[in-house]
């Protein structure tokens, strides 16, 4: 990091590649704020009969570029040290990600839930398989309860909930 000394003391200088995240993320804030603000209506399920459509976006972006301000100010008061490039289970995850994409379009919500936490549990390291599987089948089975029963919202057709709903 390029540094000068001044009156016997070493002070760092703040490069311009740390601002580049901060920078970035406003923009797209600011972007967000702009389609929210044509947002006319939405249905009452997704933001409640009392709020606009546009009301919970934009809040959420206004909150995004508080903690995008406090970010930038962290950034110049204390020069954060070089990131280290993350290790397989970071990237590991990343590629979860994908296969729950895959398996939720061509085979079923509940079946990628599943095998994503099973897979997601012993790729970082839990050693017991059991657990693992007893987390990977009562999270997609309360999931569905949750929606179904109580919350009353059908879920995408797949293998799984045609055999459900017939």
């Amino acid at each position: 990091m390029p540094s000068y000394i001044k009156e016997g003391i070493k002070i760092n200088v703040m490069s311009n590649k740390f601002y580049t995240v901060p920078l970035f993320l406003t923009i797209f804030s600011i972007i967000v704020i702009g389609i929210s603000l044509q947002l006319d209506t939405s249905p009452e399920m997704i933001v409640g009969d009392s709020m606009q459509a546009r009301s919970f976006p934009i809040f959420l972006m206004v909150l995004k570029l508080i903690l995008i301000a406090v970010l930038t100010f962290q950034y110049k008061a204390k020069n954060p040290d070089h990131i280290k490039l993350e290790k397989f289970p970071t990237w590991g995850s990343m590629g979860l990600f994908l296969i729950f994409y895959l398996l939720t379009v061509y085979t079923d919500m509940f079946i990628g839930i599943f095998v994503v936490m099973l897979l997601m549990g012993l790729l970082w390291g839990e050693k017991r398989i059991w657990l693992s599987f007893l987390t990977a089948t009562l999270t997609p089975l309360l999931i569905f309860l949750l929606f179904d029963f109580v919350l009353k919202i059908r879920f995408p057709r797949g293998i799984l909930m045609d055999l459900y709903y017939g």
